[in-house]
């Protein structure tokens, strides 16, 4: 009986190693990383207390009054993590978003 639909003697598609998961899946060769955890300038400002509102803080930055690690930043969108530090008005307060908790509402 010869059934050409099911051939016995075709070979059997091999699979790489760390292919067996859909495409950009986790493995062993290649780990999620976790995001680093960050927080916006302008939003640092607000979460400190050190402004009001957005449009302040916007202001402040873009005027150059608020330093990150020692150089005047003017992006009121830049990331800060972990350990930078913001001068306002005179004084330094490091970064750690963790603390901050969750933004307002």
């Amino acid at each position: 009986m010869n059934d050409s639909s099911a051939d016995s003697n075709a070979p059997i598609p091999s699979q790489s190693p760390g292919t067996s998961q859909s495409p950009g899946s986790p493995d062993a060769a290649n780990p999620v990383k976790a995001p680093i955890p960050m927080v916006r300038l302008d939003d640092f400002l607000k979460r400190e207390g050190l402004v009001g509102t957005g449009g302040e803080a916007k202001v402040l930055i873009q005027a150059g009054e608020v330093i990150v690690n020692g150089e005047v930043d003017t992006r009121r969108r830049k990331q800060l993590h972990n350990g930078d530090v913001v001068t306002f008005n005179g004084e330094d307060f490091p970064v750690d978003v963790e603390s901050l908790g969750d933004p307002p509402m």
